[in-house]
Formats: C-alpha cells, sequence, structure tokens
C-alpha cells in the first residue's frame, strides 16, 4: 500500500490498464479529501508534538464476491485512490496478488528507488562538511 500511496498516478494507471481488467466494484466510503494530523518527535526520540496537518483522500470498495479494499494517500488525486483500494481489494487474492505485483507493484517501487537515488545524489552534491580545528589552549 505505501508503493501504491507513494507512486506515481500516470505510472499506476499504466499498470493497471496493462492488467486488462475491469472488475465490478461499489464505493463503501469515499474517495474523501480530509485533513490528517502530523505528529513528530524532538531527535526522532523525545515526546510526540503535533507538527502539523496535511491533505489526504481516502476510500473503501467492495468487489461483486464481497471483498474490501481500502487505500489513503496524501493529496487530492480521488481516482488514484479509488484505484488503490481496488487494486488493494484484488491483491488478497494469492494468484492476483502476483499479477499486480509483476504489473505495478515492481514498476512503481524501481521508479520510486530511482527517484529516491537521485534525490539522494543532488542532495550530496550540496553536501558541506563543517569541521574544527583546535588552536591550542589559550
Amino acid at each position: 500500500m505505501a508503493v501504491l500511496a507513494r507512486g506515481d498516478a500516470r505510472q499506476l494507471a499504466e499498470g493497471w490498464a496493462s492488467l486488462g481488467i475491469d472488475p465490478e466494484f461499489e464505493l463503501v466510503r469515499g474517495p474523501e479529501t480530509g485533513l490528517i494530523a502530523l505528529r513528530g518527535r524532538m531527535g526522532g526520540g523525545g515526546a510526540p508534538f503535533n507538527f502539523g496537518e496535511a491533505t489526504a483522500t481516502r476510500a473503501t470498495v467492495r468487489l461483486c464476491d464481497g471483498t474490501v479494499g481500502h487505500a489513503i494517500a496524501l493529496g487530492r488525486d480521488a481516482g488514484r485512490v479509488k484505484l488503490a483500494a481496488v487494486i488493494d481489494a484484488l491483491a488478497q487474492d494469492e494468484a492476483m496478488a502476483e499479477r499486480i505485483d509483476a504489473a505495478i507493484i515492481a514498476p512503481l517501487q524501481e521508479a520510486l528507488d530511482a527517484r529516491d537515488r537521485r534525490r539522494a545524489g543532488e542532495t550530496a552534491a550540496t553536501r558541506v562538511d563543517f569541521f574544527t580545528m583546535v588552536r591550542g589552549e589559550d
């Protein structure tokens, strides 16, 4: 679900189209957009505090066989979240999960990894190493 939530919407739609399926489903909830609270911790381990809010969209679907799928993602892209919920429901079937992993999840994960590597390289290029020189005691 993290890959579906973070992945590129266009690439998600292309992967979905490559499966060539169109299951019947009903919307149980949403897609609806709202705010979620973001929490942080000082130093990664201190007491939690409210950091701010972010826009998120969620959806729940039910396939015709009764399988329920859920999805939530940052942003307002209701179509992407609805599609992710359908994928979540379909992925509960083991055979379909393998197809989904090969056609959608793996390519999205590769793109996310490449994006992370590119950003890390861009960040490393601007890194400044500070050092302290000790001159002796005065």
